[in-house]
């Protein structure tokens, strides 16, 4: 049983942005001014990755710990309302980031994925393993 009114429900999920979020904008910034050039959002690159380097073939997704099913056999009775809804939308998305990484792999692309409080608590972690996966294509 949900908590808010059908329109209430709406109203929220509509606020939830799936572009230039906070760790986004964070993880930009702090490669931007080590001057790394990178698209954002590619379109042409399947999936949609939130940065993306193609003369590299890296992909870069920043994910969200709740949307994106961190330690979510633990995590999923920590939900009290909605249950049915949110199983069902975070194991999809589950699903999807899954189908994602393996469609770019097959695609000899890197996939570099971020969990937003890695990149919070952490940027130069972060900034490290992608300057590495550039080193790593440089020459291939």
């Amino acid at each position: 049983m949900d908590v808010h009114t059908p329109e209430q429900r709406k109203k929220n999920m509509q606020a939830i942005k799936n572009k230039k979020t906070k760790i986004e904008e964070l993880l930009a910034k702090a490669l931007w001014k080590k001057g790394y050039r990178y698209r954002r959002n590619n379109k042409s690159v399947y999936g949609n990755p939130d940065f993306t380097f193609r003369k590299y073939k890296i992909a870069i997704f920043c994910d969200s710990e709740f949307f994106h099913g961190k330690d979510w056999e633990y995590q999923k009775y920590r939900i009290k309302t909605n249950t049915e809804f949110w199983y069902k939308k975070i194991e999809g998305n589950i699903a999807r980031d899954k189908n994602v990484n393996e469609t770019l792999l097959k695609n000899e692309w890197k996939v570099i994925r971020f969990w937003g409080n890695d990149i919070k608590k952490n940027i130069d972690f972060c900034i490290r393993q992608i300057e590495a996966a550039i080193e790593e294509r440089k020459y291939v």
